[in-house]
């Protein structure tokens, strides 16, 4: 049996997480310092402070991630190296994990699959033209329950902010309900999870175990 309480108290991560803020917060002052500088070029600068603050939010988000999964399904492992995989061959792909709440009241149901959470499984759902890519894979505990899943669509889409409809069905699905969501961009290949009605990019390659 699972343990049901997340634990998200790595104190080793948190440490990280912590050491690498404050590295950038000193770099942003030496920046600022250098400012009233008219000979120094600033640009470069910035593109190192951005780069250093997507290191950061790649740490957090794999940390978070693990943390939300780990209490309701022991394939973190195999969930990542999926996504990976989906995201390097651009498979669009949608794999909603249940977690305190039960989803098939709210979703529209798909096909029952009943299987054991394995990556190749998992690939194999969302090569494009399969009778079931489109859809949305339900995980409950270590297993696949069915695909072909049609997940409600969020109506908070900003105008700032344009998605598309496997983006807009996670957000949806988090809005109303507690799981995670991961979601893969045929488009770009980037890989994201939603939770609490929001999204956050991650790169699965730093996740992997």
């Amino acid at each position: 049996m699972m343990n049901r309480q997340a634990d998200c108290d790595s104190s080793t991560m948190r440490q990280k997480l912590k050491a690498d803020l404050h590295r950038v917060a000193d770099r942003m002052n030496q920046t600022l310092s250098t400012f009233d500088h008219d000979s120094v070029c600033l640009l470069g600068q910035f593109a190192e402070i951005r780069a250093e603050i997507k290191h950061i939010e790649v740490l957090a988000s794999s940390f978070y991630l693990d943390c939300y999964l780990s209490p309701f399904t022991e394939k973190f492992a195999e969930l990542t190296a999926s996504v990976q995989h989906l995201s390097d061959r651009r498979y669009g792909a949608l794999i909603v994990i249940e977690r305190e709440v039960p989803l098939e009241p709210i979703i529209h149901s798909g096909v029952a699959v009943d299987a054991r959470v394995t990556h190749a499984l998992l690939e194999s759902l969302f090569i494009p033209g399969a009778p079931l890519h489109d859809g949305a894979v339900l995980i409950r505990g270590n297993q696949i329950v069915s695909a072909g899943n049609v997940l409600p669509l969020s109506q908070a889409i900003t105008r700032e902010r344009k998605i598309g409809t496997r983006h807009r069905a996670a957000l949806g699905l988090s809005e109303l309900t507690d799981a995670v969501v991961l979601v893969v961009s045929e488009e770009t290949g980037q890989a994201s999870f939603a939770v609490g009605g929001d999204l956050h990019p991650i790169n699965v390659v730093e996740t992997l175990p």
